[in-house]
């Protein structure tokens, strides 16, 4: 069962776009490889805004997550594909099927 996840909102800067959307379908087999992510979504909200739900059985799940390599590549290109920093919102799940 899955009680914890993560909403993460990202902005792309004018002309990456693209670049956002490539690195989010790059991060599924990184997720697929996390035992503790349930599941895992990378989205396109708007033209530039993109974003990122997953999900986890506990905060130890989500604490590895944070810590694991999808997070640490987001942050090393961040300002290059980045209009701003990402929101990183952690969530408590209510009800799932």
């Amino acid at each position: 069962m899955v009680t914890v996840g993560l909403l993460v909102r990202l902005e792309a800067k004018p002309g990456k776009e693209q670049a956002v959307a490539d690195f989010l379908k790059s991060g599924l087999p990184l997720a697929q490889n996390e035992p503790a992510t349930i599941t895992w979504y990378g989205i396109q909200i708007g033209p530039s805004t993109f974003g990122i739900f997953d999900t986890f059985p506990d905060d130890a799940g989500r604490q590895a997550h944070l810590n694991g390599p999808i997070a640490a590549a987001l942050m090393a290109n961040a300002a290059d594909l980045l209009a701003s920093d990402p929101v990183i919102e952690p969530i408590t799940i209510l009800a799932s099927k």
